[in-house]
C-alpha cells in the first residue's frame, strides 16, 4: 500500500466549546484529508467539549488547561508535519480549503493567509469576509511595515498555515496568550509569505469569545494590549538579530498603534491627549491606511484638543461600542487577539 506523504498538520485548539467544536471538526473530516494529518487538543475543559470529540474517533488529547499557546505547542509536538494550520474549535474550515492550501505549499512559504468569513452562533453569514487580501506572494513589503509600524494585515489564527520552524518561536513567548503572534510577525524574516483572496475558513463571532461581544474595551484591556504590541515586537528583534546579526525594527514606543492605545486611554480615562502622542500619531500611519482615514484621525485628534474631555470620551465610546466587533476581528492590525 502507497504511504501518502503528510505536507500540514490541522491541529484543533480547544476550551470550553461544547457548542461549536463538533462543526469545526467536521468541516476538516468532511474534505481529503489524504496529506493531512489531523488532531485535537482539548486544553482543560469542564463542560462536555471532550464528550463531543470523542464522538469523532480521531487523534485527540486531554491536558490540564494551560492557555491556548499551550495546547497548540502540544500539538506540534504530536505530529510531523512540516506545515501548521491551528484552527479554533469555534472556527471552521470551508469545503475544498485542504487541497487548495496543500498545492501551495513548497519550502520557501514561511506562512500562507487566507480571508475568514464571519458567521453567528448559529453559523449565520455575517456579511463580508476579511480581511481583504489580493493574491500576491513576497516578503518585502511584510517587513518594511514590521519595521515600521509592528504589524501588517493579517487573517486571525484560522486563516494562516505555518512552517513548522516557526512554532519554535512559542517557546519563548511566555508572554503572549494568543499562538500566532510572534509567528505572524517572525514569518516575512523566515520566508515567503504567500496570500489568497479566496476566504478558505469561517471565523465564528458569539458571546464565548471577545469578537463577539460588544463591551467596550476598559483602559486596562488596552494597556495589556499595548504591552503585549511592545513584548512580541522586543522578542522580535531579538530572533531577528540571532538569525541575521542585525535589526532594523524600529522603537515599539514610537509606533502609531503604541501612540494609539495611549490616545484612547487617556481618553477613557478623561485627560488630554499629550501632544507628543499626536504627533507620532500623525507621522507614522501604516502604509495601508488610506488619505480619507488618514485624514478622520488627524481631525479627530485635533478635536481631541478642543472639545470637552467628556464630549470627546463619549463620541469614543460610541465609535469603540459600534465598531469593537469588527476592530477585535481584525487583529493583527492591532496587535490584539480572541480569547480561546
Amino acid at each position: 500500500m502507497e504511504v501518502k506523504e503528510i505536507k500540514l498538520a490541522i491541529i484543533i485548539n480547544c476550551h470550553n466549546y461544547e457548542d461549536y467544536v463538533r462543526n469545526s471538526i467536521a468541516s476538516v473530516l468532511s474534505q481529503d484529508t489524504t496529506h493531512c494529518d489531523v488532531l485535537v487538543v482539548d486544553d482543560g475543559s469542564t463542560d462536555r467539549s471532550w464528550d463531543e470529540i470523542e464522538t469523532f474517533g480521531i487523534r485527540a488529547f486531554r491536558k490540564e488547561n494551560g492557555g491556548q499557546v499551550s495546547a497548540c505547542r502540544y500539538g506540534v509536538a504530536k505530529t510531523d508535519a512540516p506545515f501548521i494550520l491551528f484552527l479554533d474549535a469555534d472556527d471552521e474550515l470551508v469545503s475544498g480549503s485542504i487541497q487548495k492550501i496543500i498545492r501551495h505549499l513548497d519550502a520557501n512559504v514561511a506562512k500562507i493567509q487566507f480571508p475568514l468569513l464571519r458567521i453567528d452562533s448559529a453559523g449565520t453569514p455575517l456579511g463580508t469576509a476579511f480581511p481583504k487580501l489580493a493574491n500576491a506572494r513576497g516578503r518585502t513589503s511584510f517587513v518594511h511595515d514590521i519595521e515600521t509600524t509592528g504589524t501588517y494585515i493579517s487573517p486571525p489564527t484560522s486563516g494562516n498555515v505555518f512552517r513548522r520552524d516557526l512554532c519554535a518561536l512559542l517557546d519563548d513567548a511566555h508572554y503572549d496568550s494568543a499562538v500566532d503572534g510572534v509567528m505572524l510577525l517572525a514569518a516575512p524574516f523566515y520566508g515567503d509569505v504567500l496570500s489568497l483572496s479566496e476566504p478558505l475558513g469561517r471565523y465564528r463571532l458569539h458571546s464565548k469569545n471577545k469578537s463577539g461581544s460588544n463591551r467596550m474595551p476598559t483602559p486596562s484591556l488596552l494597556r495589556r494590549h499595548q504591552k503585549r504590541f511592545v513584548d512580541r515586537l522586543v522578542h522580535l528583534r531579538k530572533i531577528v538579530i540571532d538569525k541575521e546579526g542585525s535589526c532594523r525594527i524600529g522603537d515599539p514606543s514610537a509606533m502609531y498603534m503604541h501612540a494609539r492605545y495611549n490616545n484612547y486611554c487617556d481618553i477613557l480615562d478623561l485627560r488630554r491627549i499629550g501632544w507628543k502622542s499626536i504627533v507620532i500619531a500623525v507621522t507614522s500611519f501604516p502604509r495601508w491606511y488610506s488619505p480619507i482615514k488618514r485624514l478622520s484621525v488627524v481631525l479627530f485628534l485635533l478635536a481631541c484638543t478642543v472639545l470637552p474631555l467628556s464630549t470627546i470620551r463619549s463620541i469614543l465610546e460610541a465609535r469603540l461600542t459600534r465598531n469593537w466587533r469588527p476592530v477585535m476581528s481584525n487583529i493583527r492590525t492591532l496587535g490584539m487577539a480572541r480569547s480561546g
